[in-house]
């Protein structure tokens, strides 16, 4: 039984100074629809601990396991192949928490961790500087967009129709608080980017404008013009990298003069886990480092002249900033940062453009072979290791139906964009190096079996 402290005079009297008349007035902001009433179905008022771990693991065998039937799903979260040793370095007793300690300079291991992986971010995106990691990419999107309007005093963001929903959601979320506006759009099923439609969106009441690369469909853009068109009006560009071992074949979106540019880490080092947790990726130019959110992990040296490393920037609210902090943000997924840095040190650059290499060879083989399907286009020409289909029908159905046959085929666009009916029949396909030809067979087979 948990240990708790405070009696009800103790919350009635807490409630009171605050203002709320019930301990339920604290969920307000959530939904009706998502919040929880009753007990949970199917769990009993009390039990065993033997028998709830039997209760569970029954659950638990109703998943169908990513590793062990073919899987193409990814939008956002996508299967790799983890080395060992990364697991087996972070479970390390001087690495096991999620958080950096308070007294930093006292680990002095973890800070040349977190020095060494904004390192490797700000290689890998393209960018002067990085920090020490966020929650998740998603966040890093949002905390992006409020770093533009510190820094513009604008607060109009345009969001590419290309970005990914959820990205989008988490956005309008934290903006109904800000009172940023957000422009915001849906893709079509075709080959081409909205690249000149945002170009001109931009104005002078224009922050920024916010673009993934590669986008949800899986397409790919020179950001180049974008960010001109952007830097024309004074605003800046935001590019939202979802799948990080793009970069080790794609222009760095920092080379083609984004502004900022963040990303989910999950690819390298972390595994799917249903969905975190995850790793944030966050670099800009050094201009811009004192509007960075986050902390920023630096190299000294010491009274005796030996190097060392401090948290050189932390503008956060637990700090002397307080309400005047850059965001709100006060901590960085530090495990999952370990992770990620020691995958890409092992992988090295080499490894990394090699790995790259792999991902797209073998989604360039699925491309060619699940076009042969009849009824089956592909939309997507050029892309890294994702790509989306039109299925010529509703793809929701047809992907129930391969997962009963023990295929779990994509992502549809249904389940991403409810009631668009023109992206009904869509579905993004991701290929990794754990994708073998036989799945890419095992996909292709089921498609023709269910569309016949």
């Amino acid at each position: 039984m948990r240990y708790l402290p405070l009696t009800p005079a103790d919350r009635t009297e807490m409630l009171r100074v605050i203002g709320a008349e019930s301990i339920d007035a604290l969920f307000d902001d959530v939904p009706e629809a998502a919040r929880l009433s009753g007990t949970i179905e199917g769990l009993p008022d009390h039990a065993t601990e033997l028998s709830v771990e039997r209760h569970m693991t029954a659950l638990a065998r109703q998943n169908t396991v990513a590793g062990e039937v073919p899987f193409f799903l990814g939008a956002g979260a996508y299967r790799h192949h983890v080395p060992a040793s990364v697991d087996h370095l972070i479970q390390r007793g001087e690495f096991l928490t999620a958080y950096t300690p308070y007294q930093p300079e006292i680990a002095q291991g973890t800070l040349q961790m977190l020095f060494e992986f904004q390192t490797q971010v700000a290689r890998l995106l393209g960018t002067d500087v990085a920090n020490a990691s966020m929650y998740d990419g998603s966040t890093a999107c949002w905390e992006a967009i409020g770093m533009a309007r510190r820094i513009t005093r604008r607060g109009k963001a345009i969001l590419s129709s290309g970005l990914h929903p959820h990205y989008v959601s988490v956005a309008k979320t934290m903006a109904k608080y800000t009172g940023d506006v957000l422009e915001t759009g849906t893709p079509t099923l075709s080959a081409d980017t909205d690249l000149d439609a945002l170009i001109a969106a931009i104005d002078d009441d224009t922050s920024c404008v916010v673009v993934q690369y590669p986008d949800i469909l899986g397409r790919i853009a020179d950001l180049q013009p974008l960010a001109d068109a952007c830097h024309a009006k004074k605003a800046l560009l935001i590019a939202v990298v979802t799948e990080p071992v793009a970069m080790g074949a794609l222009k760095s979106p920092g080379e083609m003069d984004a502004d900022i540019v963040v990303g989910e880490g999950q690819s390298l080092g972390v595994g799917l886990q249903f969905g975190g947790p995850y790793v944030g990726l966050f670099g800009c130019k050094d201009k811009y480092v004192r509007q960075m959110p986050g902390r920023l992990c630096g190299e000294t040296v010491d009274a005796d002249g030996r190097r060392g490393f401090v948290l050189t920037l932390s503008t956060r609210e637990q700090h002397i900033r307080r309400e005047k902090a850059t965001s709100n943000i006060c901590t960085n997924s530090g495990l999952c940062a370990l992770a990620f840095s020691i995958h890409m040190t092992l992988l090295g650059e080499a490894g990394l453009r090699r790995l790259a290499g792999l991902n797209h060879a073998g989604a360039c083989h699925a491309a060619d072979r699940l076009a042969q399907v009849p009824g089956v286009r592909l939309v997507t020409p050029r892309f890294f290791n994702e790509f989306t289909l039109d299925l010529g029908q509703e793809a929701r159905p047809v992907v129930r139906a391969l997962a009963d046959r023990g295929v779990l085929a994509g992502v549809s666009l249904g389940r991403l964009y409810p009631g668009e009916d023109s992206l009904a029949n869509g579905l993004v396909v991701a290929v990794t190096e754990t994708t073998t030809p036989e799945d890419v067979e095992a996909l292709a087979t089921a498609l023709e079996e269910v569309l016949a």
